[in-house]
């Protein structure tokens, strides 16, 4: 009996052991089911009231959100930041976080500028890869700013996750980051570039807005250019309900230097519009680039082409002899010009990028040249080029109205009533509302008039560049007076300069046609000489083949047993085209050293020699044999 229970009594301890697993699985597998329980509540949870929006760099709304979190106090008490010293913000905007650590001394200083340069300013921004709450509107917004390619330093992103049972408070957000971006950015122009390693644009900064006053050209040409494009703006309707592409193009051609680019800046400040600049002979474009690039451009924007002309590394025209520059001398250099530039743009793709079936709508065109008259007639007709703009050198008219624009006045007690239909351009500019280091003398409207007048009657009519005109004024911006009554030296300076430019520039090409000249001279007689050497040796070359050739043929045809005086003549042929073999391999090696005249002498005395020991040869390897021995036999007789 007692055997008995020391046998069952380790079962008995293996039951408690049993139950005591069971119990475990039983509240391990309570708990897991109560873990995936919560976890597929909290996803559902999440899943019905949890909104995430998801910003990227590459378009605006991403600049509109970043732009109305720097100004939000919670987003400058993160508790994980960066500590950085821009001035500035991503597009250009001066941006002031409520993080940022500013001094008193620099408050106080008057201009901020510390040899010749802004003083830094240290700024808090929240860390990358860091979830920030803010408070929105009664809602808790979780923000996280990531990198999209951490590889390449570039391409950033912003999540923005809020709980709500719809996406209003989201909108609400993007409305009213939109608001305060554009308001702040109203006196900006964003400048876009086109990339053609991608095929995409990428921003490359902000400027700021030109006012239309600043730009002086001749009267009526603003307000016409500026009518026409707003008018575009306003007529999608219009040219749908005509079934018109709804573009417009605008070629502005011209002297370097007299406005071209300044007016599609200030156009594009008054109509609110980007600027996308696309260079057509940067490395890598090509027509499929191009046209994915146009593809790519906003409906609302200016499409800029500068130098249109240069554009292409020969010409902008089909005709294949084109005058147009740069030109390629040779073949050999064209393609290794093509080579450097990594341009395979045509005409063909730049046309059809223009107006073809996949060109963007409702942009304006710009197209800027110095030299209309080597654009092909098919990139300038209408419909790609609608209204053309000829910019001229500086006239009166024009040297006046930039006169006034560069010097401020003091109001005059009674003003004179000025006509309506005045050139906001030939006004005076008013006082500037920033206090100004520089000491300018502050004149009354009246002797600001009567400066600009006589200013512009010292300026010789359609002969100097408005950019020369303005580029004297800024060196006496501080010296209005002075200004004028040095002006007529200063012309006088611009026109020897001018002479002397041309004068090089005459002599330079001139030394360049001379070199030029001489290089081909020089090739050619080189060429001609290595063709002579060809001929000679090709000629000496036959007569060794031919002596070897007919050494055979005269001993097959002699007798077994020949007479002494056939055996006499056999060896005398036999030293003869010995002696003619070395003679025509010593004249070729003589003359391939010596004058060309006497080269041509040479080569007669040669081809004379060697014609007589071909014919002789030959007559008497073609003879018949008994005729051979008959002078030796006749020698015998006599002997």
């Amino acid at each position: 009996m007692d055997a008995l229970k020391n046998i069952l009594s380790p079962l008995g301890m293996n039951t408690g052991a049993i139950q005591d697993t069971l119990k475990l699985v039983v509240i391990g597998g309570t708990v897991e089911t109560a873990r995936r329980a919560s976890v597929s509540a909290w996803n559902g949870f999440v899943d019905s009231f949890f909104l995430t929006a998801h910003f990227s760099q590459e378009d605006y709304p991403y600049d509109w959100l970043m732009h109305w979190l720097a100004k939000q106090p919670a987003w400058g008490r993160s508790r994980e930041f960066e500590i950085t010293t821009r001035s500035v913000g991503r597009n250009g905007i001066t941006q002031k976080t409520t993080g940022d650590l500013e001094d008193e001394e620099e408050e106080e200083a008057d201009d901020g500028l510390v040899h010749g340069r802004r003083k830094r300013k240290v700024a808090f921004m929240p860390s990358l890869d860091t979830t920030h709450t803010i408070y929105y509107r009664g809602h808790w917004l979780r923000i996280t700013r990531t990198k999209r390619y951490p590889d390449y330093g570039h391409g950033s992103s912003l999540k923005i996750s809020v709980v709500a049972r719809n996406n209003d408070i989201l909108k609400k957000l993007v409305l009213e980051a939109k608001r305060e971006y554009e308001k702040d950015a109203e006196h900006r122009v964003h400048i876009f570039l086109a990339d053609t390693t991608y095929g995409c644009w990428r921003w490359n900064g902000a400027r700021q807005k030109r006012p239309m006053s600043s730009i002086v050209l001749q009267p009526g040409v603003k307000d016409m250019l500026l009518a026409d494009c707003k008018d575009f703006l306003q007529s999608e309707e219009w040219y749908a309900e005509r079934g018109i592409p709804f573009r417009r193009g605008y070629l502005l051609h011209g002297v370097p230097g007299s406005g071209k680019t300044s007016l599609i800046h200030s156009l594009a400040g008054e109509l609110g519009l980007d600027i996308y600049v696309v260079s057509l002979s940067s490395k890598g474009m090509s027509d499929n680039t191009l046209t994915t690039l146009m593809g790519h451009v906003p409906s609302r924007c200016i499409l800029l082409l500068e130098d249109l002309d240069a554009a292409f590394t020969r010409s902008v025209s089909r005709d294949a002899t084109s005058t147009g520059a740069p030109t390629a001398a040779t073949s050999k250099e064209s393609a290794t010009t093509e080579t450097n530039d990594g341009s395979t743009l045509s005409l063909s793709g730049l046309l059809n990028s223009l107006d073809g079936v996949a060109a963007a709508e409702g942009r304006l065109l710009f197209a800027t040249t110095n030299h209309i008259e080597r654009l092909d007639p098919a990139l300038s007709r209408p419909g790609r080029m609608d209204v053309w703009v000829n910019f001229t050198h500086a006239t009166k008219w024009q040297a006046e109205g930039i006169f006034k624009c560069f010097f401020p006045y003091k109001p005059s007690t009674v003003s004179p009533t000025t006509p309506s239909s005045e050139d906001a351009s030939q006004k005076n500019l008013p006082l500037p509302k920033r206090k100004s280091t520089h000491a300018i003398p502050l004149l009354t409207e009246e002797e600001i008039s009567e400066l600009a007048k006589r200013f512009a009657d010292a300026i010789p009519e359609d002969e100097l560049s408005v950019a020369g005109l303005q580029g004297y004024l800024l060196k006496n911006k501080t010296r209005p007076r002075e200004c004028v009554d040095e002006v007529a030296e200063w012309v006088i300076q611009e026109r020897e300069t001018r002479e002397k430019l041309k004068k090089e520039k005459a002599e330079r090409e001139a030394k360049e046609k001379k070199e030029a000249e001489e290089k081909a001279k020089k090739e050619k007689e080189e060429k001609e000489a290595k063709e002579k050497l060809e001929r000679k040796e090709a000629r000496a070359k036959a007569k060794k083949l031919a002596s070897k050739s007919e050494s055979p043929v005269s001993a097959s045809t002699a007798p077994t047993e020949p007479a002494p005086a056939a055996t006499e003549a056999s060896t005398t042929d036999s030293s003869n085209s010995e002696s003619e073999t070395t003679t025509g391999v010593d004249a070729d090696t003589e003359e391939s050293v010596t004058s060309e005249e006497e080269n041509d002498k040479g080569d007669d005395a040669v081809k004379e020699e060697g014609k007589e020991k071909w014919v002789s040869v030959k007559g008497q390897a073609a003879t018949p044999v008994p005729e051979a021995p008959t002078p030796s036999a006749d020698a015998e007789a006599a002997t």
